[in-house]
């Protein structure tokens, strides 16, 4: 891999176009070629961002010898298909969150790229940024103790209509998958794959996910996590961790915060504050751009068997509130 690495984008979409923005801005990225199921949306996704080559179906960016790495910005339905098809063509992958619809989907892709030596990674931006990162590293490093609590919620207003993809289980419609993510991953990140998963939730006519709470439990160490999501209220977005010697709290947008407060026994609260834009997308792409110069094939800050252990925990959410997608497997009882 030399100094430039080439990029495929796969799908046109919000994300997507958010994506290449923020990646444009990056010396050593360049996008190379974009494909769409539409000849059409592809073309005029490469005429806004100066893209040379547009496909209008997706063999032809995994076929693309220019490309190095290909970014998976479609619907999770199609997660599974589009990257596991790059992967095969030889790519190196970052795939947008959740990973899969399911474990099941998930540990396949990992296993793929894990038997041809090919980058992957899912793209949990959060883990990325360099705040959560000093914060991850204050916790580990006993900061506030043991921890005892963390909570964290991701909710949007709404309403969404009955036809909008958010409420359309073919494609992985419902909070879960597309808020609840950020959530269950941000327990993970500072605590593992929990033993012990409660869930309800509030159900859409169509079957999935419109208000979710979870509360997540860790027998080792008695810890325990209440998260929500929600597709039906705008809910804080902050996260909060106790410990048995302090407490750190993250204001709301705790997935690309730009401060966090430490609160510690017998000290001063004392406020971290991001030196780089936090909402950008840009630090998951710098990761992925890192490892492939360094011939790595899993990110440490975005671990492929971390990856799996989420999709695992809500694979049990989704178990305990009676959500399944038409296109799964029966899944059995977590």
């Amino acid at each position: 891999m030399g100094d430039t690495v080439r990029w495929g984008i796969l799908a046109t979409g919000g994300i997507a176009e958010r994506f290449t923005t923020d990646l444009l801005t990056l010396d050593g990225a360049e996008v190379v070629a974009v494909a769409s199921r539409t000849e059409a949306s592809a073309k005029a996704f490469a005429d806004r961002f100066g893209i040379p080559r547009a496909y209008g179906e997706w063999d032809g960016l995994f076929t693309d010898e220019d490309v190095d790495v290909v970014y998976v910005a479609t619907p999770h339905h199609a997660h599974r298909e589009a990257a596991g098809r790059a992967l095969e063509a030889g790519k190196a992958v970052l795939c947008e969150k959740a990973l899969t619809l399911n474990a099941r989907e998930a540990e396949e892709l990992v296993t793929l790229s894990r038997d041809r030596g090919l980058f992957l990674m899912e793209a949990m931006w959060m883990y990325c940024n360099p705040l959560i990162r000093r914060f991850t590293e204050l916790v580990r490093d006993g900061a506030i103790g043991e921890i005892r609590t963390v909570q964290a919620d991701f909710g949007l207003a709404g309403p969404f209509a009955a036809d909008h993809r958010l409420r359309d289980p073919a494609v992985g419609g419902g909070a879960l998958l597309d808020l609840g993510v950020y959530p269950v991953s941000f327990a993970q990140l500072l605590l593992g794959e929990p033993d012990k998963v409660h869930a309800h939730a509030l159900l859409s006519p169509e079957g999935v996910d419109l208000n979710t709470g979870m509360l997540l439990g860790w027998s080792d160490s008695g810890a325990s996590a209440l998260l929500s999501c929600s597709l039906d209220g705008d809910t804080p977005l902050t996260a909060s961790v106790t410990g048995s010697l302090g407490r750190i709290d993250i204001p709301r947008g705790f997935f690309f915060p730009d401060r966090f407060t430490l609160h510690r026994d017998g000290h001063e609260p004392e406020e971290y504050v991001a030196e780089n834009d936090p909402h950008s997308l840009r630090h998951e792409a710098t990761e992925v751009m890192r490892c492939l110069r360094a011939g790595e094939t899993e990110s440490p800050l975005v671990p492929l068997d971390g990856s799996l252990a989420v999709m695992r925990t809500l694979d049990a959410v989704r178990d305990r509130i009676g959500v399944r997608y038409p296109q799964e497997q029966p899944v059995e009882q977590a």
